[in-house]
Parts: C-alpha cells; structure tokens; sequence
C-alpha cells in the first residue's frame, strides 16, 4: 500500500514572514495518482525551499500521547523529502504509554501489536520554523499502522474525526482555548526539599524579554497569542488564543504546551501546568457553532443580545447532558478535579454543572461580548488535559444535543425520570468519572471503543500510584 494518500499537504501563502499551509489533503488528493503525487512533490519541494533559505538542519516529526505531551523523532534535513512521502517509525510504545511496569501492554492490546513501529505521517500544513531554538523546524503529524490505518487511541485521531462529524452536518466550529499556568525560577534545595519559587506576581512584574519572545516566536510557529496576563496566584499567568476554525485550536494548543517549556528554559525557568493544593490551572475552550462556509454564527441572535439560538440551546443542552463522562476528559487527574469541590455545598460525590450569561464560575459560561458574537466556554478543564480530546468531547456532547434537539426541559425532565444519569452532575472523584464516560454511549461511540478502554486502564494505573507519583508529576514535568 502506497503512503501517499495519508499525507495531509495544502496550499502555501506567506502572511507576516509566517509559511502557511492552508488546503487540506483532500483537495490535493482528488484526481488520478499521479495528479495527487505531482502535488504533494510540489509541496514538498516549497517546504525545502524554505528549510534551505532558513537554513533549517533539524525537522521534529512531533505527535501527541494520551496526556497531551509531543513525543516527536528529529530528522536530519537532508532525510525531509523521503520522510515527507513514507512517514517516520515509532515505537507504538512511545504514543499508547503504558504505565504499569508489571504490564507492558494495555488489556485490549495484544504484546504483539503494543511492542511494534507505528508511522507518523506529517500534515504538512503544521510546518513550522521555531524561532527559539536553532536552525530547528517541526511539523505535526498523524499516527498511523504500517498496513496505512489510523491510530485509533490518537487523540488528533479522534479530534478530527469529530470534526468530520461536524462537516457531515453542514457545521464548523470556531473556538480557542484559554490556559492558566506558573512560572516558577529553577528549582533549589532547600532543607532537603525541593522547593520552586515563583517568577512572577500578580503585579506583573515579570521578565518583559521572556515574554516578548515567547509571544513572538508562538506567533511564528503558527500559535496566535491574543492577550498574555498574571493570573490569581504568585506565579501564575494566563494566555488566551486567538480563535481558529477546526483542529488548528487544538494544534496551537499542543504547540504552546511544548514551547512554552522550551522558551523558560532559555531563561532559566520552569512553566508548568501542574494543578497544586490550593489553586488550580484551569483550561477553557471557548467555541461556537458556525455554518459549513464559516459565514454565519449559529450561537448569536443579535450583536451583544444576551440569548442563544435554538441551536445553541441544543448544543448546550448536549454540553450538560454529558458533563459527568465530559469532565473525565476535560479534568483528567485527581488534583486537577479538586477544584470542583469548592462548588459542592450539599454533596461530597459531585456538584451540579450550571450555566449563565457571563458568569466565569459557571461550567458553561455563555459570553455575547467582546467582538466574537456568542461563544460558550467550556471552563470544566484543567490546563493538564489533552486539547485534542477537550476539542473532541466537546464536539460529540455539543453534536448530540443538536441532532436531538435536546432542550433545558429535556434535561430537567431526564433528571427527574432517571435519578442514575445525573446529566447535569460532575462528579468529584476521578473514579467516579471514568465509570460515567465508560457509561456515555454517546461519547462510547463518537471517540471509540478502543480509545475509552484505553484512556481508563490508564487512568486506573495513575489511581494505583497517585501518592507516588506527586513529585515526579510535579518536578520531573512528564503528565503537566
């Protein structure tokens, strides 16, 4: 089987100094084999171009892990054109990581298929030059068999397979996510502790050099930063995205995640995104429902009306249906789901998930300002949760309610009816979580089956060990 048809290539435009790949594959593919071939060498022959000009010498062919964390192979220049076409090798261990050592594979996994190579196959439309490192590029790639399937435990799998739901529908989504973060001064031993110490205030009396190459160079690896603030807490910041129509919020999100760390290390910081006792690193995916074309927000009545279409009550109506399996994606470890019992008066099981008209402690905030039209955050993340399957989750709950135009009396009526559900519920412990996402048929189905058994055997493992675990989570940096 040839390789050539899982490339994803596109079209390129220069905008600010910034190489852009704007057409799908689809696009390039459609014709005979050798229309398709000439495309995608003529692509490739574009990017070179660029490496050569730029003098690029390394390009990091990056996927994400289950934890939202780039594992990535870096390839000498000079190997780019044949990597481009066949793919690049990677131990499947690398992707779908296993955390028991005394079980070198998940259940649903044979030994056989866990211990063997996967291809990462580059969407070329992620082509970036970093700016804070040297004479590196990378591009963003999607995980493949070698028989040519998808890698179904994939997170950007997933995610774009809910978009192409979304497509199928004659719908597109416009949406950004929010992060919360600390930055911390390299960390010191003090009394046989390791203590980091914050590098930042809430009076904003930060690095001003670090944060103007962080925010130009994201700029530049294809991360669009919109504002960039100090959060609640010493050391903690937050930075918004600008908004982007299908996965590339996702993919800005990935890329900040990993250069973010790259760019405080220059200056001897650490960034982390570790959620600790006491406060918490939140992540937000503001979105909104447009038409196929991108013309029309399907949210919005009116400029700064103060109300949702019938469509963005359905969608929302699907948002609060499936909040208890949603947040088991969305707040994926026991520390970052403690913040929810700060809202939980009554029960210490699960508090209830609400919503409101510009009101930030709300899970779904529902915002008409700011120049956007309406848009709904989503605020039941942690800033640990992968982008990829937030994005994903967000779509199959939002998809739901619109395909069964579900309403806030559905849900009311549901809840009295069948007390078990809970649609409007979140639950507080992470157990309690994985069992309602294993219980969704609704997100059962629109992430798949393979990928649920996964995601728990993983999560029940970090269960197991979470007291170990604290510290290396903390300073070792692998799960923030």
């Amino acid at each position: 089987m040839s390789l050539t048809p899982l490339i994803s290539i596109g079209l390129h435009r220069h905008r600010a100094g910034v190489t852009e790949w704007r057409m799908s594959s689809s696009l390039c593919g459609r014709g005979d084999y050798s229309q398709s071939s000439l495309c995608l060498v003529s692509l490739i022959e574009h990017i070179k171009q660029q490496m050569a000009r730029e003098n690029i010498q390394f390009v990091r062919f990056e996927a994400t892990d289950l934890h939202g964390v780039s594992r990535f192979k870096s390839i000498p220049s000079r190997f780019f054109h044949e990597k481009a076409i066949y793919g690049v090798s990677m131990p499947r261990g690398y992707l779908e990581l296993t955390l028991n050592p005394k079980d070198s594979e998940v259940d649903h996994i044979s030994a056989t298929n866990f211990n063997c190579d996967i291809l990462l196959s580059p969407d070329l439309s992620t082509f970036r030059v970093l700016p804070w490192t040297e004479q590196t590029a990378r591009v963003i790639c999607d995980s493949f068999t070698i028989l040519g399937t998808p890698l179904l435990t994939s997170p950007r799998h997933i995610a774009k397979q809910q978009l192409s739901q979304l497509q199928d529908n004659g719908l597109s989504l416009h949406s950004a996510f929010t992060y919360e973060f600390c930055i911390y001064g390299i960390a010191e031993i003090v009394n046989s502790k390791t203590i980091s110490f914050p590098a930042a205030s809430i009076l904003n009396s930060y690095d001003q050099l670090f944060i103007q190459e962080l925010i130009e160079g994201m700029y530049h690896a294809g991360a669009n930063i919109e504002s960039f603030s100090s959060s609640t807490w010493p050391g903690q910041m937050e930075i918004s995205f600008h908004p982007e129509f299908g996965i590339g919020a996702a993919d800005t999100a990935f890329t900040f995640r990993t250069g973010i760390k790259e760019v405080a290390k220059k200056y001897n910081y650490i960034a982390s995104f570790f959620t600790e006792n006491g406060f918490y690193n939140s992540g937000i995916l503001s979105h909104s429902l447009w038409d196929f074309n991108g013309q029309k927000n399907l949210f919005s009545i009116a400029w700064g009306v103060q109300a949702l279409t019938d469509v963005g009550k359905n969608w929302l109506a699907g948002l609060l249906v499936h909040s208890e399996a949603l947040s088991c994606l969305m707040a994926p470890t026991v520390s970052c789901r403690k913040r929810y019992s700060k809202y939980s008066k009554e029960s210490k099981e699960f508090v209830t998930a609400k919503w409101a008209f510009n009101d930030n402690s709300c899970a779904f905030n529902i915002k008409c300002h700011g120049g956007k039209g309406t848009q709904i955050d989503n605020r039941l993340g942690s800033a640990s949760a992968n982008p990829y399957l937030v994005l994903a989750a967000t779509i199959a709950a939002g998809l739901d309610g619109v395909k069964r135009k579900l309403s806030f009396q559905d849900v009311s009526e549901e809840n009295q009816k069948t007390a078990q559900l809970k649609p409007a519920a979140i639950p507080l412990k992470l157990e309690d979580a994985l069992a309602a996402l294993e219980g969704d048929l609704c997100l059962r189905e629109a992430l798949g089956d393979t990928f649920i058994r996964y995601f728990v055997a993983v999560k029940h493992y970090e269960l197991e060990t979470e007291e170990a675990d604290a510290e290396r989570n903390k300073f070792l940096e692998y799960f923030i």
